[in-house]
């Protein structure tokens, strides 16, 4: 199998959608949405009913560029039922050396949870593609710039936990500007609707933080 660590691609917008609680009936819709809206990673937790079934009918619908896949991944067996439903992207709240080795080898991009120096380094060691900063409202920007002195200058890491387009621009200020986006981008019951204005809210505040172009 392949063991090539596989990178965090670039994206235009470096946000990932958390539909945590999402049901396989809401999912094709909502990740419509979403990518409408200029969303190019989603991640349906495990958590959630039917989570493989939803990232399925995802996947089959989405473009090559657009990163799909699950989040809360504590097991191997899960791993693979990932892997053949089609996502790309898997996420934890933690480090698991054989859930992390096992993703590589499956070419999925990975993002383990760290909170400190030691699991950061550990996530690297183990084959992380990118690093989710978890729960990054406890640690804080002045945490996170900490850490990302002793890590390598190209790694990837993503604020989780407590994030919001208010705070995007005092993590900007810790050299973040990859994030995790869960309540405040989608709750379950939401309409179509609302996640398109809360949605596009996101994008907005993302775009005028960092200096990026709406194309649409």
């Amino acid at each position: 199998m392949k063991r090539e660590i596989t990178h965090w691609p670039q994206f235009k917008r470096p946000l990932i959608a958390i539909l945590r609680g999402i049901s396989p009936l809401q999912a094709v819709d909502v990740a419509n949405v979403l990518i409408e809206e200029g969303f190019e990673i989603i991640e349906i937790p495990l958590n959630s009913p039917d989570p493989f079934y939803s990232i399925e009918k995802i996947a089959k619908i989405t473009p090559d560029k657009i990163l799909i896949g699950a989040g809360t991944v504590l097991s191997v067996p899960d791993v693979h039922r990932l892997a053949d439903a089609g996502g790309k992207l898997m996420l934890a709240p933690n480090i698991n050396p054989l859930v992390l080795r096992r993703a590589v080898e499956y070419g999925l991009i990975t993002v383990p949870g760290i909170f400190t120096a030691t699991e950061a380094l550990l996530a690297i060691h183990s084959g992380a593609s990118a690093l989710k900063i978890f729960p990054a409202s406890v640690l804080g920007p002045s945490g996170i710039k900490a850490i990302s002195a002793i890590l390598p200058d190209d790694t990837v890491m993503a604020a989780v936990g407590g994030v919001s387009g208010e705070n995007f621009a005092t993590y900007k200020s810790a050299g973040v500007n990859t994030f995790g986006l869960g309540s405040s981008l989608y709750s379950p019951g939401d309409s179509t609707k609302e996640i398109r204005v809360k949605a596009n809210g996101v994008i907005k505040t993302y775009d005028d933080i960092f200096g990026i172009e709406n194309e649409q």
